[in-house]
């Protein structure tokens, strides 16, 4: 199943999804709720429907990777495969994008070059259909992205961070780059020269999502006559950041907004969600925490690991093996956060257990059931279906997220649309939301091709 497509849903088709969803997370609202830790303590097989339970006993981890691909919940779902099927500009060279120059993926890992390269490349089609004169990333953290938009494709550009080192990282790898590229110009006296370039502008401010920022809408000093025009972009708006950039586009100063958005447990609850009036008035709308961390889950990383049939699958099997031993000893010890053991697929479940319990402070030399940790690991492969069968859901809980925001833009007259912009399998937060002033009509479908 391909997935839904925002671009061909008219408006009331929109508000129609959203029934549609909150009517299917509500039905199976128990298997998302649930915490896989939990698997043997709240003996979550049991609480499937018998024939769900004959339907996945026994399914090999590939057959698994087919339900998530092939599953008719995925027609509910917003589409997460853009324009291009591989991120061809890594196929010389995993760890570097034959699409950026050398000096802009110093210092940025595989997956962060992906993402300012095409983040960037939208945001400068964007800002010209739309007539904007100034980009305002925020949320920056060192600026990759807002020192790819001013010093690799000459946007004028205002960079607000709320973390002070992260700012002063930032304007020394600008520096950095600067000194680079003029000894770039001096090889190469043709090319764009140092003077003309202009590195971001940066500030450091936290934005607070329940007030304005008049510093996220303060034109550069330079500004044209008559004021600028804003273009709000933010590359992972963590939570309610991502709220705030919303909220301030609806000021006349702003006119387009590109946004990605992330760590959907963050959002404030309420304030965070729901945005619009009309998913807020539906029954079931509400999301918990353990949904919107669900939701923000990296899908095709698990698939692949199930196509691969992948040692690591067990370690969920070892941790809600570890949950039981805990409640054992010290029953109003809950999901307690447990320090990563390295290689734990690789040693026995109980070193797992005993290690794990040394983690949470209790005495790793603890009496164990050797007999039911065995019975325990013989239920591997149903705690990795169930698993599954959560993930397969947690789409919908993201789709329905983003399209309160679609609809929350929609309300107050103006124009949304949401594209899958970076491949889902370097990046799982993948769709970027973006809205318009004015529809843009046919100049719209610039902003979906891949550049050459």
């Amino acid at each position: 199943m391909p997935g839904v497509s925002v671009r061909g849903l008219s408006y009331e088709a929109r508000r129609q999804l959203a029934v549609n969803l909150t009517r299917v997370l509500s039905l199976y609202r128990p298997v998302l709720d649930a915490y896989i830790i939990e698997f043997f303590t709240d003996n979550l097989w049991g609480t499937l429907p018998c024939s769900w339970q004959e339907a996945l006993d026994g399914l090999t981890p590939p057959q698994l990777a087919t339900l998530l691909l092939e599953s008719t919940a995925r027609a509910l779902a917003f589409t997460r495969m853009p324009g291009f099927q591989t991120p061809s500009e890594f196929l010389e060279n995993p760890s570097q994008s034959s699409r950026l120059t050398a000096p802009f993926r110093k210092h940025v890992r595989p997956k962060k070059q992906h993402e300012i390269r095409r983040l960037g490349e939208l945001v400068k089609k964007l800002s010209d259909v739309t007539a904007c004169t100034q980009i305002v990333d925020v949320g920056s953290g060192q600026g990759h992205l807002s020192r790819f938009m001013s010093l690799g494709l000459g946007l004028k550009v205002k960079s607000i961070e709320g973390d002070q080192r992260l700012v002063g990282r930032a304007q020394h790898l600008d520096r950095e780059l600067l000194q680079t590229l003029e000894k770039e110009d001096r090889r190469n006296p043709q090319g764009v020269q140092a003077s003309c370039r202009r590195s971001p502008h940066h500030v450091v401010r936290w934005v607070d999502p329940t007030a304005l920022c008049e510093e996220l809408l303060l034109p550069l000093e330079d500004a044209p006559r008559g004021g600028a025009r804003l273009l709000l972009t933010g590359l992972h708006a963590c939570g309610d950041l991502s709220v705030a950039l919303l909220r301030h586009f609806s000021r006349p100063e702003v006119a387009a907004l590109a946004l990605v958005g992330c760590c959907y447990m963050k959002l404030s609850d309420p304030g965070g969600y729901p945005l619009s009036q009309w998913v807020a008035a539906l029954p079931g709308c509400q999301l918990s925490y353990r949904l919107r961390e669900g939701a923000c889950h990296a899908l095709e990383e698990y698939v692949e690991r199930l196509w691969d049939q992948a040692p690591s699958l067990r370690t969920h099997c070892y941790r809600a093996a570890l949950e039981t031993a805990i409640r054992v000893a010290q029953p109003e010890l809950r999901r307690p956060g447990v320090q990563g053991i390295p290689r734990a697929h690789e040693v026995k479940i109980e070193q797992y257990v005993r290690r794990g319990l040394q983690r949470v402070g209790l005495d790793p030399q603890l009496p164990l059931d050797v007999a039911a940790l065995g019975a325990q690991q013989a239920q591997e492969n149903r705690v990795v279906a169930f698993f599954s069968l959560a993930l397969l859901l947690a789409p919908l809980v993201e789709t329905l997220i983003l399209l309160d925001r679609l609809l929350y833009i929609q309300e107050q007259g103006f124009h949304a649309e949401l594209l899958p912009i970076f491949s889902p399998e370097l990046s799982p937060r993948n769709l970027v939301l973006v809205a318009t002033k004015q529809p843009l009509g046919q100049a719209f479908s610039v902003l979906e091709t891949e550049d050459g």
